[in-house]
Order: structure tokens, then sequence, then C-alpha cells
């Protein structure tokens, strides 16, 4: 992968989970919401099994996903750890507005 194209990557993955972390903290009222549910959507992007086999057959959908995560290129991980990033700071942008007196977040 380019770095230019990484480095986009990485915006936009930061933009896109700020977007959808914020969006949610305002309508559900909790604060870390995407920061918690976050992993869970990082699991939905690696995995190649469907969600119904982590209920069905854990151990195998578990190991398979912990193979899929150590194959994953270095250019991923920073893209997905991106997104982790975005999912923060929608986080501590909430909590600031809250500090501040905005009722509405």
């Amino acid at each position: 992968m380019y770095v230019p194209q990484m480095f986009v990557s990485m915006l936009l993955f930061i933009v896109l989970f700020f977007g959808i972390g914020f969006l949610l903290n305002m309508l559900l009222r909790m604060t870390w919401v995407m920061a918690i549910a976050y992993p869970i959507v990082v699991m939905l992007i690696v995995d190649k099994v469907g969600i119904a086999a982590y209920f069905k057959s854990p151990g195998t959908s578990f190991t398979a996903l912990g193979t899929n995560f150590m194959h994953l290129a270095m250019a991923d991980i920073f893209i997905l750890a991106s997104g982790m990033i975005g999912a923060i700071f929608a986080g501590v942008a909430i909590k600031m507005l809250r500090v501040r007196g905005y009722q509405m977040f």
C-alpha cells in the first residue's frame, strides 16, 4: 500500500468513526458507546466467519479470528487503530461538551 493511500485511509477511518461515535453518543447519551462497540466492529471487518458461528462453535471461531488478526498487514493495523482513535475522540468531544454545559449532548 502506498503511503498517501494509507494516510487518506487512516484519516477517513478517524473521521468516519468520530462521526458515527458522536452521533451515537448524542442519541444514546452514553459517552463511550462507540469506543466499547468498536472492537466488535473490527471483529466483523477482520473475521471470515458469520456472527452465528461465534455462538455455535466459539472455540474454532475465535481461533480463526486470532489467526486472521495475526495475518493482518501493518497498514491494516494502522488503519483499524486510527478508527479506534476516532471513536475515542468522539467520546472526548462529547465529554468536553457536556462539561461545558451543552445539555443536548
